[in-house]
Parts: C-alpha cells; structure tokens; sequence
C-alpha cells in the first residue's frame, strides 16, 4: 500500500478516520467533498472539491465510498467514471450502492479495469442469490454490516434513549437528520 494513492469520497466521520488509517501505512491520501476545497482536511494530502470528481479518480489506486445517498450521489460512480481509474484500482463501498452503477462495476471487474472491490452495500440488498457478485474471485461481500462493531447496538440504544429524554424535554435531539443535507 504505501505509495499507493488512495482516493475518499465523502469526508465525513467514515472518511476521515480511513484517510488517518491510510497515512499508517504511507499511502497517499486524495479527498473530495461537496464543500469548497479551501479548508483543509487532517490526513489528506490533497482535497478536491465538487466539480473536480474525474481529476480524483485518475490518480486512485484504491477508492473509497463513503458518502451518503443524496440526489446528487445517486449513480455517481459509472462506466466514464471507473474508466477514468488506473486500471486495476480497488473501488471500496462503504457508502449506499446507489451511488454505484453495479452493472457497469460488474463489466469493469469482469475486464480487469477494475482490480477488484470490496462491498458492504449493493443496488438491491439483500444481494440476489444469483449474482454474480457473489461468485467473482477480485470482489469481497459483506452484509452491509462494515459499521457494525461488538459495542455498536449499545451506543445505538444509549443514543435513542438520551433523544427520547431530550424529546420529552423539549431539547435538541443529537445525530438529528439536515433535511436539506439528506444526512
């Protein structure tokens, strides 16, 4: 990995902690957000903003997704963007598979443009039995459970319990959804 270059789309929480985890191991770290590009971001080497997504992919030899499902994500990665990848990088979806246009990562697997991959999530979940994601020896399934830890169903209660106070309360709710932000 090291002087590989790792690219991050989505620089919230699940970003920024794999660009920390990827600096361990000397990569090079490239991140784009939907805000401008001015402010700098702890562990990326260079930020791109919304505009400039075929820039990033041309020099990611991994990519990671981890964005939300909004309009503007949906399908975000296709063919013209996977054709703009060095060939044989590893697309990381960590995301929503709307944001993957699964037939067209299929095709790039199946032709080597695409490395390989490693999902957690999928257009249609639970992933259909016959497809053929689950037989292809370059791609890694999970059951969309990448976030899941030992101590994970804990801290979700903890959380829904403190709203439920802060609710009867009248207080501010934590983790509260921006409905313009769809997340």
């Amino acid at each position: 990995l090291s002087s590989k270059t790792l690219a991050i789309i989505g620089l919230g929480k699940i970003g920024r902690e794999t660009a920390r985890l990827a600096k361990a191991f000397d990569m090079r770290v490239v991140g784009n957000r939907r805000h401008a590009a001015d402010k700098p971001v702890e562990f990326i080497d260079k930020l791109y903003g919304p505009d400039e997504l075929m820039p990033l992919l041309s020099e990611a030899n991994f990519l990671v997704l981890s964005a939300p499902h909004t309009p503007e994500t949906e399908g975000l990665i296709g063919a013209e963007q996977i054709a703009a990848m060095p060939r044989g990088a590893v697309l990381i979806n960590l995301s929503r598979g709307q944001v993957v246009d699964q037939v067209a990562m299929v095709a790039a697997l199946q032709s080597g443009q695409l490395g390989g991959a490693a999902l957690d999530v999928f257009e249609i979940e639970p992933l259909p039995a016959g497809d053929p994601l689950w037989t292809m020896p370059n791609v890694i399934v999970s059951p969309h459970s990448a976030s899941t830890a030992d101590t994970e169903n804990d801290k979700i209660t903890r959380v829904f319990i403190d709203n439920l106070h802060r609710y009867l309360k009248g207080e501010p709710l934590q983790n509260k959804l921006d409905t313009d932000l769809l997340y």
